[in-house]
């Protein structure tokens, strides 16, 4: 990579010389939870639980080396347990510039980021990493919306392997929010690494020769990593008059504004921020330099069962302490196993001489079957020993080692659908329970880590949606959503759909238990028993029960349910019913006055209609009468001009009826008349 200036140059140099002094801290922290926990991975979910020796020398022995895992099933009950029972973020308003409703809005925002941006995989794939290895991980990302756009989003990712991340070596915290550094390896192939860094060497990130390798590290790549730093910086900030509290440099800028408003600077003091930067480096240059907008390392880790000695953690996971169990599990069915196998082998037993008759049979009949065996004549028959069956103390061992493996994760058979000595209902529900609480601190770690993603997510929000953009928010159900403005300066919030989410103080917290769709189903359960108890509770609950049904056309019904209601069960206030119905029924008085008078509008059209027929024909019988008049003594050419002027004028004016504004024609009298 070419720099500008050798300032440049040396600053890098630094960078990569404290990101390699941190990580080999790392290393050395976490080298005992690492190894042990890529061997929990192995052991629990690949199935390598036999030790190397006793598998070599049994498979050379031509003897069994079974491996019957039972891990995969308690891992997963743990795991499908989360996914049951999703925690859930939640923001609440904390100080006066709060308020319930922005609250809600952001609850709908960070319920669509969840949703857009599929955060159910990475709580899956975290919540699976800890419980098979004690320790897994998960980040929160910000990419543009789209190919063609500015604006950009809010992302919850998942990190596939947990192995590639280190978190700060110096951590207490038991969610990662004392994290001062952070790395995040890569490998990626050389090919992608000179597109993207054409100018830059292709030099491994790595310490003392495989510190960030593993066993599937190839020969043709490059390690990166991704280096999180948050450092201090001191800040200034005033108290104005108006009791509001703003960055000094935020006063002294718009001072003028503040002046007009009559608002003053009351006292001041100095304070400390965080500043974050991501590096990517590789061995021996800083690829990237990305300033962070938030003021916490968007890398979550989700912590297992956490043991302190001696200063150093421990993080177990759900099958660390009962690997011995099945280990003994695999040795003791691998044993009843060869024991059956070698039934078929066991030998005839006859007298001397008794397998003279054949012999070649009788060698090998018990490895081949046939239709008939002969014995010498004069001797008793040849006798199979009896299998004397599988001994009782193997089952016994067999049993006891899977019961231990049961008591050592805490987890029994009611949990995993086995059956036990649990015969009703409650006496079920009651081992299921136990087994719940004995593995709950996993699913408590996850809501840890799930309050620490939405800290960090609501600290980025006023960075990543700016005012005026419009966002979508989901409601609790994630079906139903809305869009809502976010507030231009001098807009007014929460009026019209209006808010600002940059006012204010909010806290996080997270709810365990059942998603909404579950609880939905729960309380349609119940009200069905309800109504069953009592008949009548269905005539006034019938709307609730439609809702929480799950099926096509169900709203439809809830409505249609909720009208048959009376108006105080519908939530409806009586006396508004009464004053809509009298609207309503003057409403109709009003339609039938209106026909009425229409109908005697039309009868005076139609008079007047008729009244106006009659001065036409009138006027038309004057003029032919006038016409006639006109016509006596006249010429013949002078009888034509009348009516070729006559003609003319009707052309003119079709309506011969006498108006105020209609002249009369002018009539040509003969000579005679004169």
């Amino acid at each position: 990579m070419e720099y500008e200036n050798d300032t440049e140059k040396d600053n890098d140099a630094d960078i990569i010389e404290d990101a390699r002094e941190k990580f080999l801290l790392c290393v050395e922290k976490e080298k005992d939870n690492r190894d042990i926990a890529l061997d929990d991975v192995k052991f629990g979910l690949l199935g390598e639980q036999w030790p190397d020796k006793a598998k070599h020398d049994r498979e050379k022995e031509g003897r069994p080396c079974l491996t019957i895992n039972k891990f995969p099933a308690y891992i997963r009950q743990v795991v499908n347990d989360a996914r049951q029972n999703k925690p859930t973020i939640r923001v609440r308003p904390v100080d006066d510039n709060a308020d319930p409703q922005t609250a809600e809005v952001i609850n709908g925002l960070i319920r669509n980021i969840e949703t857009v941006s599929k955060a159910d995989i990475a709580y899956d794939t975290a919540i699976q990493q800890t419980a098979s290895s004690g320790f897994g991980f998960l980040r929160v990302n910000i990419d543009y919306t789209d190919d063609d756009t500015f604006d950009q989003d809010i992302s919850i990712e998942r990190i596939p392997n947990q192995f590639t991340v280190y978190g700060d070596p110096e951590s207490t915290s038991a969610d990662g929010s004392d994290w001062g550094c952070c790395y995040v390896t890569d490998r990626i192939t050389k090919e992608e690494f000179c597109e993207r860094y054409p100018d830059a060497k292709a030099d491994d990130f790595d310490i003392e020769g495989g510190a960030v390798g593993f066993e599937w590290e190839n020969d043709d790549g490059v390690w990166i990593a991704e280096y999180w730093e948050k450092e201090s910086v001191p800040r200034q900030i005033c108290m104005l008059s108006d009791g509001s509290v703003v960055d000094e440099t935020v006063y002294e800028e718009q001072a003028e504004f503040y002046a007009a408003l009559g608002v003053t600077k009351t006292q001041s003091r100095e304070t400390k921020s965080s500043k974050v930067t991501q590096y990517i480096i590789s061995g021996s240059e800083v690829l990237e330099r990305n300033e962070w907008p938030g003021k916490q390392i968007p890398i979550i880790p989700v912590y297992g069962e956490e043991v302190i000695v001696e200063g150093r953690r421990y993080f177990k996971s759900l099958v660390r302490d009962s690997k011995d169990s099945q280990r003994m599990y695999n040795y003791w069915r691998t044993a009843s196993t060869e024991l059956v196998a070698l039934a078929p082998k066991a030998p005839f037993i006859g007298e001397e001489g008794a397998f003279d008759v054949e012999p070649d049979k009788w060698a090998s009949a018990n490895a081949k079957s046939y239709a008939y065996l002969q014995h010498k004549r004069g001797t008793a028959p040849p006798q199979r020993q009896p299998f004397a069956g599988v001994p009782a103390g193997i089952l016994q061992e067999s049993m006891s080692a899977s019961n231990d493996m049961e008591s050592t994760m805490g987890m029994f058979g009611a949990s995993i659908g086995q059956e036990d000595n649990a015969v009703s209902g409650k006496a079920i529900i009651a081992r299921q329970r136990e087994s719940d609480t004995g593995t709950f601190h996993f699913i408590d770690n996850l809501s840890r880590s799930l309050r620490r993603t939405g800290e960090i997510i609501l600290d980025l929000i006023p960075h990543v949606y700016t005012p005026g953009r419009i966002i979508r928010v989901l409601g609790e159900d994630r079906k139903e959503s809305q869009n809502v403005k976010l507030a231009q300066e001098g807009e007014q919030p929460n009026l019209e759909g209006v808010y600002d989410l940059t006012i204010g103080k909010y806290d996080v917290t997270v709810e365990v238990g059942p998603g909404f769709t579950t609880k939905r189903q729960e309380a349609a359960n119940q009200m069905v028993e309800l109504m069953r108890v009592n008949p009548a509770f269905s005539q006034i609950s019938m709307d609730l029960l439609a809702k929480n049904l799950d099926w096509p056309g169900a709203d439809e019904i809830a409505d249609r349910a909720k009208a048959l209601l009376p108006p105080q069960l519908a939530g409806e206030n009586p006396q508004i019913q009464q004053l809509q119905q009298a609207l309503q029924q003057t409403q109709a008085q009003a339609q039938q006055i209106t026909q009425q008078m229409q109908q005697e509008i039309q009868k005076l059209q139609y008079d007047k209609q008729i009244d106006l027929e009659k001065v036409k024909i009138d006027a038309y019988n004057a003029e032919t009468n006038r016409f006639k008049v006109a016509q006596v003594g006249m010429q013949p050419e002078q009888v034509q001009q009348l009516v070729i002027q006559t003609l003319q004028q009707l052309l003119q004016t079709p309506d011969i009826t006498p108006g105020a504004d209609q002249v009369p024609p002018v009539m040509v009298q003969p000579e005679v008349m004169q």
